[in-house]
């Protein structure tokens, strides 16, 4: 079985047309234009190519939706329907040749999450879920681990940044989580694909502060629809409101929530 709704479709044929962009101009790194948004935050001529391109593909398919992206902002249409998009998730691993990488582009409907990619176009790999409709990987079904012990776990995690405010809350609770299990704690560098390797069970779970919506919105459903959850950091579903995110199989939720604590 595969998800082949007129909405998913839409949001798979552009992914695959901005993913051409994505892989020439990663083979080309050294032309690339590069400038600083922020400490720890890139932007490249490559980030807005493939944000045209899907925001162009989008709107000709669907033009009464409504846009949030990273790089331009918001486009206010009817605002009941909107696409949530990352561009390229993980511009620093894309900056440094690192193959990890994502784009990522999710379908807002009243506030809910309902449709959701992440396209990870090195490896071809294109995770998509639907409401309803459960999670697929290259339209093979995707499930949650069926790990139930934390301490088995393997748990990815991104870090704060230089300059974060709750940075030494942030390390405070990497050091909690990296005594608890057996398996030293990863950071692959991009939040969308880290979602989606908990929603194909290739880790337990993943937690992290001050994500932006556009970084999690498609994740959210993936997890959701394979059988996992997504809290916050105290186990409500206020994850865009706190800016804390934790997603897990359907067995360790509980204790990561009170390892938190």
């Amino acid at each position: 079985m595969k998800l082949n709704s007129a909405n998913i479709n839409v949001m798979v044929k552009a992914c695959r047309k901005a993913s051409k962009t994505v892989i020439r101009d990663f083979g080309e790194i050294e032309n690339l234009q590069v400038s600083l948004k922020g400490p720890g935050d890139f932007v490249t001529n490559c980030d807005k190519k493939v944000e045209k391109i899907l925001i162009d593909e989008l709107l000709k398919a669907r033009p009464s939706y409504s846009i949030l992206s990273e790089e331009i902002g918001e486009i206010n249409n009817d605002d009941s329907f909107k696409w949530i998009i990352d561009p390229i998730d993980g511009t620093s691993n894309f900056l440094h040749g690192v193959p990890h990488f994502a784009i990522s582009v999710g379908l807002e409907h009243n506030k809910e999450i309902i449709c959701g990619i992440i396209y990870d176009p090195i490896k071809d790999e294109m995770f998509t879920a639907e409401k309803g409709n459960g999670s697929y990987m290259n339209n093979q079904r995707m499930r949650v681990s069926s790990r139930s012990k934390l301490e088995d776990c393997m748990i990815f995690t991104g870090g704060p940044k230089r300059d974060a405010k709750n940075r030494e809350l942030a390390l405070k609770e990497y050091y909690k989580f990296s005594i608890k299990v057996l398996t030293p704690i990863r950071k692959l560098g991009s939040a969308s694909l880290d979602m989606a390797y908990v929603a194909a069970g290739r880790c337990d779970g993943f937690l992290q502060r001050n994500l932006n919506y556009w970084d999690v919105a498609a994740g959210i459903i993936l997890v959701k629809e394979a059988g996992g959850f997504v809290t916050d950091f105290n186990g409500e579903n206020e994850y865009i409101q706190n800016k804390t995110i934790l997603a897990t199989n359907a067995k360790i939720n509980e204790e990561m929530i009170e390892v938190l604590k």
